[in-house]
């Protein structure tokens, strides 16, 4: 063969192949970072549910959730986006938005009726300027409370803490039985969510808003200032081997009886039905201190980068449709640890700290917007250099809340 009938024919094999993905019905890529076990086991179902739905599913999957986005975002801005890309419940993807390279998803929003079932947090999030331009696939939590039962019967808790005192006497006993009290991965956005597990479930949801608000009352507040100290207090429970700890190592730690509670997003019970165990039976959950705690709404939505390509618009439209579904939020949302966006669904197949979620997520006043709807993501990175300065230094809680106040106020 010379080269130019060699030419000819690898001409001819892109041609087929480009041929062969054009014809593949709904194709549609998407990009995400769902790359560890309990992850990857939750996506199979959305891709699963696209294609009984008559969809191509075509896999991207990125680790990490920057890396992701940057990713998703080059593509749009280089003019060749992926056909959806996941993005957070959050202010993550306003810019995007007003850069006008997003399509909106308005169609499937009002034949769904979100207005009025979809959580007001999440509806403030997703819906900018009157338009939907992100469909949500789940609520996470991100301040849940994970324990191993036999830890905690071997360092004698019989209960579940109701406050702070009681949380602290409860990593007092477990330290007391040889346990790595609390399972911390030492990661910037780690050590910035236990700190706002703590202000939501020591300060209060009050305090919570405020102080994202800006507010120098209460910024400058004894509350604020106890649950500044009540974080950095926690470095005395965690492990030496904790800095640059993956989340789901740490995760694996209290899966595996070696350490007591982590302080997580709902998202790590994926990994412990990975590991095939049971909530209420090898672990427990609770969601903040007392039956009144805020429930910090967080989650993943996908948003859909603009295009005029007819195939690729009916794909985006029939991926939104379909994993907004009761059925496929339910199958979902039992794999990845959160709970559906909505509450009209059939949740009796789903775990203990998921029905607990659902049940919170009606009481309205107990709805937390999550501090990335709050604040810009340049605002939201400078306070989580705040807080990772604060663990990681010697820093006293007055100088930290000095620098939160800078931070927060821009």
């Amino acid at each position: 063969m010379n080269r130019f009938t060699s030419l000819a024919a690898g001409v001819c094999l892109v041609a087929l192949s480009i041929g062969a993905a054009q014809a593949q019905p709904n194709r549609a890529e998407v990009i995400h970072w769902w790359t560890s076990g309990g992850e990857s086991a939750a996506l199979q179902e959305l891709a699963s549910a696209y294609k009984a739905a008559g969809g191509t599913w075509v896999d991207n999957a990125i680790a990490g959730g920057e890396p992701a986005r940057a990713t998703a975002i080059n593509r749009m801005v280089g003019g060749n986006p992926s056909t959806a890309a996941q993005f957070n419940t959050s202010q993550q993807f306003i810019d995007v938005v007003k850069g006008g390279l997003l399509n909106n998803v308005d169609e499937v929003a009002k034949k769904n009726d979100w207005d009025r079932i979809l959580p007001t947090p999440i509806l403030n999030s997703i819906k900018v300027d009157g338009h939907f331009y992100a469909v949500p696939v789940n609520i996470h939590m991100s301040g849940w409370f994970f324990y191993s039962k036999a830890a905690f019967a071997k360092a004698g808790i019989k209960g579940e803490p109701q406050n702070i005192d009681e949380f602290f006497a409860a990593l007092d006993k477990l330290k007391a039985a040889g346990i790595t009290p609390v399972a911390f991965g030492g990661q910037p956005w780690q050590e910035k969510l236990v700190f706002d597990a703590l202000l939501a479930h020591v300060g209060g949801a009050d305090l919570f808003l405020k102080v994202y608000q800006g507010d120098a009352k209460a910024l400058s507040s004894p509350a604020f200032k106890n649950v500044v100290s009540s974080f950095k207090r926690l470095k005395n429970y965690v492990d030496p081997g904790s800095p640059n700890r993956n989340w789901n190592d740490a995760t694996s730690l209290v899966i595996n009886g070696k350490a007591g509670l982590q302080i997580m997003g709902d998202w790590a019970k994926g990994e412990f039905q990975a590991a095939k165990q049971t909530a209420g039976k090898e672990f427990g959950c609770f969601p903040g201190f007392g039956p009144k705690s805020p429930y910090i709404v967080a989650g993943d939505v996908f948003v859909f980068p603009k295009t005029s390509d007819a195939a690729q618009i009916k794909a985006q439209q029939l991926l939104a449709t379909t994993i907004t579904s009761p059925t496929t939020q339910v199958a979902f949302n039992s794999r990845k640890g959160s709970i559906p966006i909505r509450t009209d669904v059939d949740a009796k197949s789903m775990d203990i700290c998921a029905q607990a979620g659902l049940q919170i997520m009606k009481d309205k006043a107990r709805q937390l917007p999550n501090p990335e709807m709050l604040v810009s993501p340049d605002v939201g990175g400078a306070l989580q250099d705040v807080v990772t300065t604060y663990w990681n230094t010697s820093q006293s809680a007055d100088e930290a809340i000095k620098a939160f106040s800078a931070a927060v106020k821009g």
